[in-house]
């Protein structure tokens, strides 16, 4: 078994290691790419043609929480095991996700897992990108799909609503830190979607997802982490919410601070979406 100092099974994993264990009959793999209308790709048609062998693909806008108008909220429970088990993926399997733009959708399914109560998932570092890079065959067909039961805990810790991360701002007692470029969170920037005011949450550090990452779209060491934390005025004493613009990035920001060893963080679901549409919710711009 190949191992690097990277590999841990319940936040990341290396090309290295998910390929030694390719063969493991507990082992589950995920294609959760999942892309902005503006990149201009298709995450269905791109699993399709190329994926990892044995690969199911997540569709994070379908296994999500039609009844909200946010995007791709987190599903309720029993949405989330019927359609697990519809995947052929229950409890006692080992699962790693990855995406086709390197890490940037796969952390929100990670998040997902986890909030469902199960630990044994892993983001694939660098995804399919890095996957190829490193010379290891994809395929375009199908996995041979079994039901498996899911037993399924929600823990509502990991997620935070609108009236509670409010009151985290009005409050101080959490960090908020906001996983959108530069420039959004200023608010010198349109937000995609429309109808949205520009600017964050008041109190809101600015943590770029990019900037968690390497050249070749693999994380940073958790102390290269903990530094862009640090740089950034973020207190890691405190509990910490995470932020985005619907979700997706906020997870990044959330498996980085798992792998530095914080345990006390949860995601604001909503996030930008939600708090951008509501005029009467507090917002500020410029720099933190």
């Amino acid at each position: 078994m190949t191992m690097t100092a990277a590999d841990d099974p319940r936040t990341l994993v290396s090309t290295d290691w998910l390929a030694s264990h390719l063969r493991d009959p507990d082992l589950r793999i995920f294609d959760a790419s999942w892309y902005m209308p503006d990149m201009g790709r298709n995450a269905v048609a791109e699993y399709e043609q190329a994926h990892i062998p044995g690969a199911r693909f997540f569709d994070i806008d379908d296994i999500s929480d039609h009844r909200s108008e946010l995007p791709h909220m987190a599903p309720p429970v029993e949405k989330f095991m019927s359609r697990m088990r519809a995947l052929g993926v229950g409890d006692g399997h080992q699962v790693v996700v990855y995406d086709g733009a390197g890490l940037f959708s796969a952390a929100r399914v990670w998040w997902l897992f986890r909030l469902m109560g199960k630990k044994d998932v892993a983001v694939l570092d660098g995804g399919l990108p890095k996957w190829l890079a490193d010379g290891h065959a994809v395929t375009d067909t199908p996995p041979t799909i079994r039901d498996r039961h899911m037993t399924v805990t929600r823990q509502n810790l990991l997620v935070r609503d609108v009236t509670e991360v409010a009151r985290a701002a009005k409050l101080g007692d959490h960090v908020i830190i906001d996983a959108r470029a530069p420039e959004r969170f200023r608010g010198e920037a349109p937000e995609p979607r429309e109808g949205l005011r520009t600017g964050h949450i008041p109190g809101s550090r600015n943590v770029f997802f990019k900037d968690l990452l390497n050249d070749d779209g693999t994380m940073k060491s958790p102390s290269a982490l903990r530094t862009v934390f640090h740089d950034a005025g973020v207190d890691l004493q405190k509990p910490a919410i995470t932020t985005c613009g619907s979700g997706v990035t906020a997870a990044i920001l959330s498996l980085a601070l798992e792998r530095t060893g914080k345990t006390d963080h949860s995601l604001y679901d909503g996030s930008w979406s939600e708090w951008g549409m509501y005029a009467d919710l507090p917002l500020a711009t410029g720099a933190a």
